[in-house]
């Protein structure tokens, strides 16, 4: 790894929190940040991760079909669920209460300029999140995000990974369920694949799991993985943090 020891990333835990201002939020961020390697007297900014929960909703990548979204306008009404095409990369996925949604906006000129590497870093931080609460977890080649593996053939999706940069600032990220209710799933192809699960924390312990547990044990290794100081915002904290920080 590359990079300074200097550099910080402030987590802002947000709870739950509806997708529109979250993505708002973080397209805010990332243009703070790119405006700032764009100015002549660069202040380098903190990155910051926000983890934060979501109301149902489905979301669809720009590359995405939205044939993949099952449920008709009624059936996503009585779930008291919405859908919103995004700008990421990928196909169609849910959030929902009990998935922990991370979104790393990250300035990567600072760690290193390279796409597959950042994913490839991001599920390791799964990876090993997972093995905290002992899971052997992994990945399925060819497709992103961090899979139960065995028994091979019933490979089941515990984490979901999207993103976008901009001038190497990153947005968007990862959505790992914990003790998300999977049901909501058989509303859509989750992203695209046909021939494969989803599971959670939950439903492979078969157990539930507290988040802020998974929220520290994702902020350390994120901490390692990127040799970064980590610094810790509860929500009120966190919500003055980020007005003084975009003004």
């Amino acid at each position: 790894m590359s990079a300074s020891p200097t550099e910080r990333i402030v987590v802002c835990r947000m709870g739950r929190m509806d997708y529109e201002p979250a993505w708002d939020l973080q397209r805010r961020i990332q243009n703070h940040l790119v405006a700032d390697k764009r100015s002549a007297r660069p202040t380098r900014p903190d990155h910051v991760m926000l983890l934060v929960e979501h109301p149902p909703v489905f979301t669809l990548g720009k590359s995405g079909d939205r044939a993949n979204l099952l449920a008709t306008d009624d059936e996503l009404s009585a779930e008291g669920a919405t859908f919103v095409p995004i700008d990421r990369g990928g196909d169609i996925t849910y959030h929902g209460p009990g998935q922990l949604v991370g979104y790393p906006i990250l300035d990567l000129d600072r760690y290193y300029t390279d796409i597959h590497r950042y994913l490839r870093d991001l599920e390791d931080v799964i990876i090993r999140t997972c093995a905290d609460f002992g899971l052997t977890a992994g990945r399925v080649e060819g497709r992103t995000g961090v899979w139960m593996t065995e028994p091979p053939g019933n490979e089941r999706k515990l984490c979901a990974m999207g993103i976008r940069c901009s001038r190497w600032v990153t947005m968007h990220g990862f959505a790992l369920n914990v003790n998300t209710n999977l049901a909501h799933f058989n509303m859509i192809v989750p992203c695209g694949i046909t021939d494969r699960g989803v599971s959670s924390l939950a439903a492979e312990l078969g157990h539930s799991i507290a988040m802020p547990d998974v929220e520290d044990a994702i902020t350390r290794h994120f901490g390692a993985i990127f040799a970064s100081d980590m610094r810790i915002l509860e929500p009120g904290d966190a919500n003055a943090y980020l007005a003084a920080y975009l003004g």
